[in-house]
Parts: C-alpha cells; sequence; structure tokens
C-alpha cells in the first residue's frame, strides 16, 4: 500500500482451510437540485436527545470444534468503527469474543432498552459466516434470530426509527475471479411492517467468501468508515453505501498465498427497507 501501512495477506472469514448536489424528484415531479430534498416528509427525525447506540460484536478467536481460525485483523476494523461511528456521535460499545448465547443475550437485553430518546440503532457483527449464519465462538446462529429481536413488534421504542446492520463475515464458499470491464412527523396513527425502517449491510454477495486483511482489516469496513467519513454530513446512507460498494469494488484485490486465492474481487450487498431517507446531522 502507498500510504505506509504495513501491508499483511489477504483472507477470507471462513472454516479454516478454506480459503457537489444530487438530483431529487419530487412527488411534484419536479427536479431539485440540493444537499437534501425540500421534504422532510421522507427523511427520518434526527432531532432526539440521542443519535443512538452502535454496538460492536468483534469474534476473533474460536473453539477448535467450530473448524474456524483466528480473525487476525479484526481488532483493526473494530477500533475503526468504534472511531468512525464516535465522531458521528453515536455511543458506541464493543464486546469481545462472544459465544452464540451471549451475542443472543447481548442483543436481546439492547432490544427491551427504551430507544425512546434515540434517533435510530445501529449493530455491527465482526465473525466467521456462512449463508445466513453468523458465527459465535462455539457455534454459528441464523442472522434473522438476531435481527428480529429489533422488529417493530419487539422493540417498540425503535419503531419509525431506522436499524443498521453492518455485518462482515462471509456468506458461502464461492470466489469472484472479477471480470474486464471499459472505463470509467405525521400526527395521525399509521401501521407499518413490523420489518420496516430495516437496512441490512453485507460484506459480500449471497454465497461468497468476505475478504479481510491480517494487517488492515477488511475491505469492507474499512471503506465503509472512509466513506461514512468523508459523506457523512452531505449524503443520504444509500448514497455513501453506493460509494462502499464502488470502493470494494475497484479497489481491492485480493493478494493471497493459498493457491486458487489470488487476485479474487468482492462485492457488498446492501439490502434495504428504510421507508425514509436518513441522513446523519450535520
Amino acid at each position: 500500500m502507498s500510504d505506509g501501512k504495513p501491508r499483511g495477506e489477504d483472507t477470507v472469514d471462513a472454516r479454516k482451510g478454506e480459503e457537489q448536489g444530487t438530483q431529487f424528484l419530487t412527488d411534484a415531479g419536479v427536479d431539485h437540485t440540493d444537499a437534501k430534498p425540500r421534504s422532510d416528509a421522507f427523511q427520518y427525525n434526527m432531532n432526539y436527545g440521542s443519535l443512538g447506540q452502535c454496538m460492536i460484536i468483534n469474534n476473533k478467536n474460536f473453539d477448535r470444534k467450530t473448524g474456524m481460525g483466528v480473525r487476525n485483523g479484526t481488532d483493526e476494523d473494530a477500533k475503526n468503527v468504534m472511531e468512525t461511528f464516535s465522531k458521528l456521535d453515536f455511543n458506541v460499545s464493543a464486546t469481545n469474543d462472544q459465544t452464540v448465547l451471549q451475542m443472543m443475550d447481548l442483543l436481546t437485553k439492547v432490544s427491551r432498552q427504551d430507544h425512546s430518546k434515540s434517533a435510530m440503532f445501529v449493530c455491527v457483527l465482526l465473525s466467521h459466516g456462512d449463508d445466513g449464519l453468523i458465527y459465535g465462538t462455539d457455534g454459528s446462529i441464523p442472522l434473522k434470530n438476531l435481527f428480529e429481536l429489533f422488529r417493530g413488534d419487539r422493540c417498540p421504542s425503535l419503531v419509525g426509527k431506522p436499524k443498521l446492520f453492518f455485518i462482515q463475515a462471509c456468506r458461502g464458499t464461492k470466489l469472484d475471479s472479477g471480470i474486464e470491464t471499459d472505463g470509467p412527523d405525521d400526527t395521525e396513527t399509521k401501521r407499518i411492517p413490523v420489518e420496516a425502517d430495516f437496512l441490512y449491510a453485507y460484506s459480500t454477495a449471497p454465497g461468497y467468501y468476505a475478504w479481510r486483511n491480517v494487517a488492515q482489516g477488511s475491505w469492507f469496513i474499512s471503506s465503509l468508515c472512509e466513506m461514512l467519513t468523508k459523506y457523512s454530513k452531505q449524503l443520504e446512507i444509500m448514497q455513501i453505501m453506493t460509494r462502499v460498494n464502488h470502493k470494494v469494488a475497484l479497489d481491492f484485490e485480493s493478494s493471497c498465498n493459498t493457491p486458487g486465492f489470488g487476485g479474487k474481487k468482492q462485492i457488498p450487498c446492501i439490502v434495504s427497507m428504510l421507508t425514509k431517507d436518513l441522513y446523519f446531522p450535520k
């Protein structure tokens, strides 16, 4: 790397041995160029006493029975996330090497807290994974079991507020070799779906490995933190995440000593059930 940081080997989060203004269209059909859309009806309210919690679960070491290796570089990710979200004014907390039960208990307790004075909630999961699964130190658990704790019918104080989950973990064992390309407040009561207002940002597409550099941290988390730092005061969250995708897709390629694992690519996957535009407070 040209920035002077140590360049370590890239690895994957899988089993050990596997290796300027933006244009908006109003309802009236009129184009506006502005830093934000003009109508607050389509923006999440950030006018709360606190922006909210950012929880980090950082799993590095795993029981031998899981077949999972040490996730070297993940502490760099955790540090990066903590610094970035603290600067955004979140209340950041981090826990390391959590078992499945500990992960479930921790997020259950948080989901039962009173978030009425918070604008949103963020959770960052750093671990090994597979399709639909995340690993604790002693085994795996379906991601949906963690996500659903914050559904509208189970966490009422976050109803109508954004709930962001960032997941650095493999989602399978496929490798992406890449391909060449050319150049460049309502006052009335309303019912909303219990699954509404979630954003799931996965480090990789379904079925694929997620890459992590053992010295500098993962491609996804480093890109996420960089784009949030650069654009959080001017761009909407999905615009920011598109820039994350762009950086991961174009700026990274694996350097790995394992045969067949060198020169590989990665693309994050953003799944949004957000119902409004999300801008961080300036």
